[in-house]
């Protein structure tokens, strides 16, 4: 019996039977098809699809997020190739529409996150599996707030990438998550979603109580947390995994934990 379903960005799909070759060009979203019990159907990942960690051996590696490999991806033949907006371009989503439907996601919330989880228990029929990652994260998002409620909030500033030097901003999953965390994004309104920013300025544009430096996509080292500190009048910095904070689907259960921690270790 045919199914038709709407994706995150409002485009309806019909599909006689349930799509059983996968490509994905997002590497959180391997991560969710994985866990939701997908393995075998998954045929083609990115090179930065790296959980699981296996993968790389054992499926076909199609590009990157932003270059992908198109006639590699032909070859595989498959019935749905998995997108996101913020990670795929339009022209990228424009032209592998020509080989076979194309699913793209749009995650800026937690209710976001678990929509798309949700589709996905429906295009794959994975159902029973996607209500129990949506149960957990669900579980774990209150044993967090009850967590976090007592906590005092700190004004924030989330570095993404140097020379020049970039920070999260708002209408982005990693905002949502520094909010739930009670870390005020000094960034969140300043134009753009991952603003340019001139170090001199952040005193007058927030001045940070915490400087969180991302592993990803920058590899920040003590140098940058160095010069950053100056010109700040007391920021911490914390090196911290940038997929806690910017990779949605089932990672989620795991960052919750990693923010505990995070929070420990500032008290």
């Amino acid at each position: 019996m045919p199914i038709t379903l709407t994706d995150q960005i409002g485009i309806k799909h019909t599909f006689e039977t349930t799509p059983k070759r996968i490509v994905s060009l997002v590497p959180s979203q391997t991560e969710l098809l994985y866990d939701l019990g997908l393995e075998d159907s998954i045929v083609g990942i990115t090179k930065f699809c790296v959980h699981p960690f296996h993968f790389k051996s054992t499926k076909n590696i199609v590009g990157g997020t932003k270059n992908v490999k198109f006639d590699k991806i032909k070859e595989l033949q498959p019935d749905i190739i998995i997108c996101n907006k913020e990670e795929n371009t339009k022209e990228i989503v424009e032209e592998l529409q020509e080989i076979c439907p194309v699913w793209v996601t749009d995650i800026y919330t937690i209710e976001d996150n678990t929509k798309m989880i949700h589709d996905f228990g429906e295009l794959f029929n994975k159902r029973t599996d996607a209500k129990k990652w949506i149960d957990k994260i669900n579980f774990c998002l209150e044993d967090f707030k009850n967590f976090i409620k007592d906590k005092k909030e700190n004004k924030t500033a989330y570095f993404i990438w140097a020379n020049p030097y970039m920070v999260a901003g708002n209408n982005t999953f990693i905002n949502e998550l520094l909010k739930l965390n009670k870390f005020i994004n000094i960034y969140e309104r300043k134009e753009g979603r991952y603003p340019e920013i001139e170090l001199k300025k952040m005193r007058l544009e927030g001045d940070p109580d915490i400087v969180l430096l991302s592993s990803e996509p920058y590899p920040f080292k003590d140098e940058h947390a160095f010069e950053i500190g100056r010109f700040t009048h007391h920021a911490k910095a914390i090196f911290v995994d940038g997929e806690m904070f910017s990779w949605y689907g089932s990672r989620l259960v795991k960052s919750f934990e990693y923010f505990k921690a995070i929070h420990n270790k500032l008290t």
